[in-house]
């Protein structure tokens, strides 16, 4: 892989949904690197120790279920006090739900997956823009980046709760990147084709050989690869893009 560029975060205080693993953990190294401070924010409290212990003193570990908003809300306090700012929200925290037809998805599968992936992306936004408009003497200032999915635009047969859930992530951050526009804040998001995580042992065989089978370049993406482009999402020199969806799909992606 290519050396990444480098954006200098000295001073700021990141918090990653989702951090403990995965593409979160990617994204958090990839601020640690940069000289921010990072919150990971995650229910699992084994990989959270975990993550911390690898990723040294810059990080805080708040366990915490984002979809609960006494959570959020107890977990923002917690945060906003160890960094006194919160500069950087990324929300990275999702589950895949299981693979089949609408006609025999499970009511409770179902609502499952949107309080974690919708429902979790709106009260972390909620409360953490909250904080960033008032950043700077009211001027604000901050960077949300929201990891979606290409199968939020595409719809991806078998996942229909884990696609509609992340086209709802997708308009969610048209909205607040618009409400947001006159402030400091900038709100965009991701729609990647799939990355090979541990998300993987939620899906069947035959649904990861389907994502496989559309992606053009004829492999999954690397999380470096996608903390790359939220590196970028997350600087300062994203100034001028703001409700705006960024494919990295491969080439899977046709609009």
């Amino acid at each position: 892989m290519a050396k990444s560029a480098t954006y200098d975060y000295s001073g700021k205080h990141a918090i990653v949904t989702g951090g403990a693993a995965g593409i979160g953990e990617a994204v958090v190294a990839r601020l640690l690197s940069g000289g921010a401070r990072v919150s990971i924010w995650d229910r699992d409290k084994a990989a959270l120790e975990s993550a911390q212990s690898r990723l040294g003193t810059q990080v805080q570990a708040v366990q915490v279920d984002v979809a609960d908003e006494s959570s959020v809300a107890s977990a923002v306090k917690v945060s906003h006090t160890w960094g006194a700012r919160i500069d950087i929200l990324v929300n990275s925290a999702g589950i895949t739900g299981p693979n089949v037809p609408v006609t025999d998805y499970a009511v409770e599968e179902w609502d499952r997956v949107f309080a974690i992936n919708t429902r979790g992306t709106f009260l972390t936004c909620k409360h953490v823009a909250a904080v960033m408009v008032q950043a700077l003497g009211g001027e604000g200032y901050g960077r949300i980046v929201n990891i979606a999915s290409v199968a939020g635009k595409e719809g991806n047969p078998n996942a229909s709760a884990y696609s509609a859930s992340k086209a709802a992530v997708i308009a969610l951050t048209k909205s607040l990147g618009k409400e947001l526009a006159q402030t400091g804040v900038r709100v965009n998001c991701i729609t990647p084709a799939a990355v090979r995580t541990g998300m993987f042992e939620q899906m069947t065989q035959a649904h990861i050989d389907f994502m496989l089978s559309k992606i053009p370049m004829n492999r999954f993406g690397q999380v470096e690869e996608i903390a790359n482009l939220v590196a970028w999402l997350a600087s300062d020199e994203c100034a001028f893009s703001t409700g705006a969806t960024f494919d990295i799909s491969g080439g899977r992606a046709t609009y």
